[in-house]
């Protein structure tokens, strides 16, 4: 317990005690307090060092609670430092014990203790044994064959091969503010098999979480024209999300691929009826732009015949021609009008 509320006011002054002030607490033993800081003898804990705040005017007055006295920090870290060291040399001796015993039962029942403390794990495995809840220091041990020992090891596998899930459907409210239904598909691995097991309960479960929250976080900042026209940019912006994220965890996010994007059935005929519209017209600029270039080479080639009567002459014959390779039985062609001019003179 700390005391920090003394305040003195007396005479204008005040003063405030730090965090090493403690105050006395009962324990089931006379000689004995608690503190903050671990559990202190009598002489260490009652010994008042009262410090004064020296101020121009000369008033140094102050005055300390009955139950409150001032404690060296250097003796309260020291001693509880002491007794961290106690507790750690007594849980290592019963470590110590355990192990022994654990060796001689695997002794006394050899060779079937053979069964229990031999494993095996696979190549794409590894396995993170843990010691009395400690991992061993070495870490994860495999691909082969590893020796635990009985009563007091445990162990669990880790996969290091690359996993594939499917994101389920979100509905996200893109920038534009429309909704749209999309699906993704991550890959990832672990490539660190002790942090995927300290640090997290259960590291494939928690990235397939992370991976929907991070799906509709990204493309809730995007329009539907990016969402539709942008996808590896996409992709790429959400894989390294992913992946940062779950470095912690051993988990690297190999790649992450957004599979389909599906919009409500009245934006899709909405943008059926807008892409029609947009074909047909794109279809009648193309028709207007030939018919205009159709019609300018008519007019250059009335202008040419006309300034030369015999070129006028054999276009007529050229068309003749083309009218005989038809095979028609019946032929009618136009008269110059030349020969009905001369023929209206007579």
């Amino acid at each position: 317990m700390v005391d920090v509320s003394m305040v003195d006011t007396e005479a204008g002054s005040g003063f405030n005690y730090a965090a090493q002030y403690g105050v006395r607490r009962g324990s089931e033993r006379t000689d004995v307090y608690r503190t903050q800081f671990g559990s202190l003898s009598a002489d260490e804990y009652l010994t008042p060092m009262i410090q004064t705040n020296q101020r121009t005017d000369g008033n140094v007055a102050r005055r300390l609670s009955r139950n409150s006295f001032l404690i060296p920090r250097q003796n309260l870290v020291r001693r509880h430092t002491d007794d961290l060291k106690d507790s750690r040399e007594e849980s290592g001796y019963i470590f110590c014990f355990l192990i022994i015993l654990s060796y001689i039962l695997v002794v006394i029942t050899f060779p079937l203790s053979l069964c229990f403390c031999l494993k095996v794990v696979q190549e794409y495995e590894r396995a993170v044994i843990f010691r009395l809840g400690r991992i061993l220091a070495n870490g994860a041990r495999g691909p082969g064959l590893f020796f635990i020992l009985p009563c007091i090891d445990t162990y669990s596998k880790v996969d290091l091969r690359t996993v594939t899930f499917d994101v389920p459907p979100q509905e996200i409210l893109t920038r534009d503010s429309v909704t749209v239904a999309v699906d993704a598909v991550v890959y990832f691995r672990i490539f660190n098999a002790v942090i995927s097991i300290t640090n997290v309960e259960d590291a494939a479960k928690s990235t397939k979480l992370l991976a929907a929250t991070t799906l509709r976080n990204v493309l809730g900042t995007k329009t539907l024209h990016e969402i539709l026209a942008e996808r590896d940019k996409i992709d790429t912006l959400i894989q390294t999300s992913l992946d940062e994220a779950t470095d912690p965890w051993g988990v690297k996010v190999e790649r992450v691929e957004v599979k389909d994007v599906r919009l409500p059935v009245a934006l899709q005929k909405a943008m059926a009826a807008e892409a029609e519209a947009s074909r047909d017209a794109r279809a009648k600029i193309i028709a207007a732009e030939g018919e205009m270039k159709a019609s300018r080479g008519l007019k250059d080639a009335a202008d040419i015949l006309n300034e030369s009567p015999i070129a006028l002459q054999l276009r007529l014959l050229q068309t003749l021609t083309q009218i005989a390779a038809e095979r028609n039985s019946t032929i009618v062609f136009p008269i110059p009008v030349e020969i009905l001019q001369a023929l209206s003179r007579k």
